[in-house]
């Protein structure tokens, strides 16, 4: 098994013009994965994800130079990722429109991905999950799905701890509401 090339290697290759690609093939390795699927619980197309995840790249390789190591690597590209992901959400919403009433076109587009062959129970779970405004989702996808400690999701989110467990909270009490009121 190879040994897996830490943050510190990572961004040092990423700010080299000669170890350039190989550092983004590193970041990838590392972060890829989990980064898609943080994107995809945010946008919920596969096409949306994989746009977000392009942008992403486009602003860490852009934007590496400026990467102050005040956060790790991976708290650093979760936020950039997050940033993109509600970006594309904030122009399908439109100027007179908050990104929290997309709600019922996610759940849409939800539904044409998940197929005939969909888990039914965990289908329901991500129809409660799309119900919640945009805050509370990310609180819950990041604590629950990537098992982030809050502080870290404080600096991918820009938002006070407080207000993520609140949030986390109150996206547990709401989901357990919708499961209970649309069980199978």
């Amino acid at each position: 098994m190879a040994k897996q090339i830490d943050d510190e290697q990572i961004v040092a290759m990423l700010m080299s013009p000669t170890d350039r690609d190989r550092g983004y093939r590193a970041l990838l390795a590392k972060y890829g994965s989990r980064l898609y699927w943080h994107i995809r619980r945010i946008v919920v197309a596969h096409e949306d994800a994989e746009d977000v995840m392009q942008e992403t790249a486009i602003n860490i390789l852009a934007g590496i130079g400026k990467f102050e190591q005040k956060s790790s690597l991976g708290t650093w590209v979760y936020r950039i990722a997050t940033n993109e992901a509600l970006r594309l959400l904030r122009r399908r919403a439109g100027l007179f429109q908050s990104i929290d009433s997309l709600g019922e076109v996610l759940v849409e587009k939800l539904e044409d991905e998940a197929g005939v062959n969909a888990d039914a129970a965990e289908i329901l779970f991500q129809k409660a999950l799309l119900q919640l405004p945009t805050q509370q989702r990310l609180a819950f996808n990041l604590r629950y799905y990537d098992e982030m400690p809050y502080e870290e999701i404080a600096r991918v989110t820009g938002k006070n701890v407080n207000t993520l467990k609140t949030n986390y909270h109150f996206a547990v009490a709401k989901i357990k509401n919708y499961l209970k009121e649309n069980s199978l």
